[in-house]
């Protein structure tokens, strides 16, 4: 029989959150991104989009503010319709989806600009 595997959902990702969807947010993901749940993003600060956090950009993005909460492809169009795990939660490491080349030092500034919005990263849980 062959194994099934399952991907990652909210229950993999989110360990805690405040209750009231007082955690979430509504944002708009910018075009040209296909983006999986747990990717940590950053807000472009030109245009209050969110984008995959990227810690070589200059744009905003490259400061961690938060994690979305539902897989979004935004590949054509801008959409409307994400939602932003941006404060007061705790969520697993496994489950967050980083930029290819991401360094420690680099991983270590996101989470801990996360863990200032309220947003605790914990390991093994």
């Amino acid at each position: 029989m062959p194994a099934i595997n399952e991907g990652l959902n909210l229950g993999d990702l989110l360990k805690y959150e405040a209750p009231n969807l007082y955690s979430r947010d509504q944002v708009t993901i910018a075009a040209g991104q296909n983006l999986v749940l747990g990717t940590v993003v950053g807000i472009d600060a030109a245009t209050d989009k969110v984008k995959a956090f990227d810690p070589a950009a200059t744009d905003g993005s490259e400061i961690a503010a938060g994690v979305l909460a539902i897989p979004i492809d935004a590949s054509l169009i801008d959409r409307p319709d994400g939602i932003l795990i941006a404060r007061h939660a705790m969520l697993a490491d496994h489950a967050l989806t980083w930029p290819a080349g991401i360094t420690a030092p680099q991983k270590a500034a996101a989470i801990s600009k996360l863990k200032s919005l309220g947003i605790i990263v914990r390991q093994g849980v």
